[in-house]
């Protein structure tokens, strides 16, 4: 094993440390201040052996603080856990360490049996991680050890040489347009585009024009020529997400795409030729459909020349391990931060959860943890509340600041629900939210919405989120009151807890009429 790196200008602490960590069996190497250890950095990156295993420093040092080591050596070895000391425990130390990616922090003086078990347990993430960094270089487009996802793997290689029609089917958020992109990347068609659209996303009047193009002047609005999907995926593949809404009389002109390869664009007369695979996908049954008269049976046939079935994420739970520590490292790449590691118990926790929302659930847990977990090590009791609970809701999509029409919290134009009246009896308006409250139980509350709508801003790259917020808020916080006070502004500023003029300036800043 690697040596644990101690760098403190202080002899007596790296002594006693030298000793109890001896005692453990486990190697050490001293240093007294930050440009020793920089130096013997660079003699080490020629041979990882030589490096550290776990480093402990002091945060206050000639020469040098542990905070700026600790950023060097975060840009040069990203995954070496840095535990941080320091005899002066103020919060904005430990804020600072943290940020920086510190695997721990350890005030001084300090328990020497507690300090020696924080750099065993930095040890052992250490030695998992590089075990996981090592399966992670060499991970796939697609992950999967269950044996529902090595038939799915098998499948799609020996589709490889094929350019056949293809139906995915599988619950929302199971993965399939990564299978439908496997499919197209293992194909002859490699070379060309591979195009996607989630017909059950467009409304049905765009919806033709989006897949066949229009010629200028078919409808109102159309001023130029557009091509649709079919020719934008010309030589390559296109992806139908959600076939099984597509409406009726839209799946007979998709039926002569498939049947001839010719199609018209909306308002055109010349034929336009398709050389495109189709790869359709849907959560559906599409045999009920069928028998329910929702769905032609003719293109069901031309769709179903093979079937892939996605399993849901609850029949491999053997494959959530690998899959979170991916997603945490995704999420740490789109952030722009350190990637954090997650203890056994809380992967333990994560692989018994049932995961309605299958894979896009869990991607989107690992998103929330990156932004949300206190420390680079995630614990069990980090985990989101659902996952605590062991429920099963469903966390909706967050990678883009479209989330935010669905988050708990309401933008301050919605109406406001009025404040119980005299006598304890509540208005018909505070009743109806009471009932909305009821039929969402279990849901989380106000300040887990709030979380969700800062993740989603955050991951879109806003640099705003801040003012868009604190708008929100006090936005709605004084529409309250005002509701609350019947419009007397004073009346809403003392119930407040804040000035006249202050309200008034607040109103007028934010556009509350």
């Amino acid at each position: 094993m690697k040596p644990i790196w101690i760098v403190d200008d202080d002899q007596s602490i790296r002594f006693v440390l030298e000793k109890a960590l001896l005692r453990e069996d486990l190697p050490t190497r001293s240093f007294t201040n930050t440009r020793e250890v920089l130096a013997a950095l660079e003699q080490a990156a020629d041979d990882e052996q030589q490096g550290p295993q776990v480093l402990v420093s002091d945060i206050r040092m000639p020469g040098g603080s542990g905070l700026d080591l600790l950023d060097k050596i975060k840009a040069k070895h990203p995954g070496l856990p840095v535990i941080i000391m320091t005899a002066f425990s103020d919060l904005d130390s430990a804020v600072s360490a943290f940020q920086g990616g510190a695997f721990e922090y350890l005030p001084k003086p300090f328990d020497l049996p507690r300090a020696v078990e924080l750099i065993r347990r930095a040890v052992d993430e250490s030695q998992r991680e590089e075990v996981a960094e090592e399966r992670m270089v060499a991970a796939p487009e697609m992950l999967g050890q269950a044996p529902a996802m090595q038939d799915v793997f098998r499948a799609i290689g020996r589709l490889s040489q094929s350019n056949v029609t293809v139906l995915i089917t599988g619950e929302s958020g199971s993965g399939k347009e990564l299978v439908a992109r496997a499919l197209h990347k293992h194909s002859p068609r490699a070379n060309g585009p591979f195009v996607a659209i989630n017909t059950a996303a467009i409304p049905k009047d765009l919806l033709e024009s989006e897949l066949f193009g229009h010629e200028r002047g078919a409808f109102t609005g159309a001023q130029t020529m557009r091509r649709g999907r079919f020719e934008q995926a010309e030589g390559g593949t296109l992806f139908l997400d959600e076939i099984g809404d597509m409406p009726f009389d839209l799946q007979t002109r998709l039926l002569r795409v498939l049947s001839d390869g010719h199609f018209y664009r909306v308002g055109g007369h010349n034929s336009v030729k398709a050389n495109v695979r189709v790869i359709a996908a849907t959560h559906q049954d599409l045999e009920q459909r069928v028998k329910l008269g929702g769905f032609r049976e003719d293109l069901f046939h031309r769709l179903n020349v093979i079937r892939l079935r996605l399993p849901a994420l609850r029949e491999r739970g053997e494959d959530v391990p690998a899959l979170t520590r991916h997603f945490l490292q995704v999420s740490a790449r789109q952030l722009g931060v350190e990637p954090k590691r997650i203890s056994d118990a809380a992967l333990a926790k994560l692989a018994a959860f049932s995961f309605p929302g299958n894979v896009r659930q869990l991607e989107n847990i690992c998103h929330w943890l990156t932004v949300m977990a206190p420390a680079q090590l995630i614990e069990a009791k980090d985990l989101p509340p659902e996952v605590m609970a062991g429920g099963a809701e469903v966390h909706a999509p967050i990678h883009a600041p479209e989330a935010l029409a669905a988050a708990p919290v309401p933008a301050p134009h919605q109406p406001m629900a009025s404040p119980p009246v005299a006598g304890g009896e509540a208005a018909p308006a505070a009743h109806a939210v009471a009932e909305t409250a009821e039929a969402h139980a279990g849901v989380s509350s106000w300040e887990s919405g709030l979380e969700v709508e800062a993740q989603a801003l955050l991951a879109a790259g806003r640099t705003d989120v801040w003012d868009v917020l604190s708008r929100r808020f006090e936005s709605r916080l004084i529409l309250t009151a005002l509701a609350n006070t019947r419009g007397r502004r004073i009346e809403a500023a003392q119930k407040l807890g804040i000035g006249r003029n202050t309200i008034t300036r607040k109103i007028q800043e934010l556009g509350i009429e």
